[in-house]
C-alpha cells in the first residue's frame, strides 16, 4: 500500500466520519430549519464523498498491485 493510498482512506475516513456526525445531530430537537437543511445536505453529501474516495483508494491500491 503506498502513501497516497493511505492519505485517501485517511481523508475519507474523516469526510465520512463529519458526514456522519451531521446526519445524527439531525436527531436533536432544538436544531432550527435551516439547520437541519444544511445538515442534511451536507452531510449526505460528505458521507457519500468518503465512500466514493474508499473506494476511489481500494481500486488504486488494487491496480498498483505487483502480480
Amino acid at each position: 500500500m503506498t502513501y497516497g493510498v493511505v492519505i485517501m482512506y485517511l481523508v475519507a475516513a474523516v469526510l465520512a466520519g463529519v458526514g456522519i456526525v451531521l446526519l445524527v445531530r439531525l436527531a436533536s430537537a432544538t436544531i432550527t430549519e435551516r439547520k437541519t437543511y444544511a445538515y442534511r445536505m451536507i452531510g449526505i453529501m460528505l458521507t457519500s464523498a468518503g465512500a466514493v474516495l474508499a473506494m476511489s483508494a481500494t481500486a488504486m491500491w488494487n491496480w498498483s498491485a505487483m502480480p
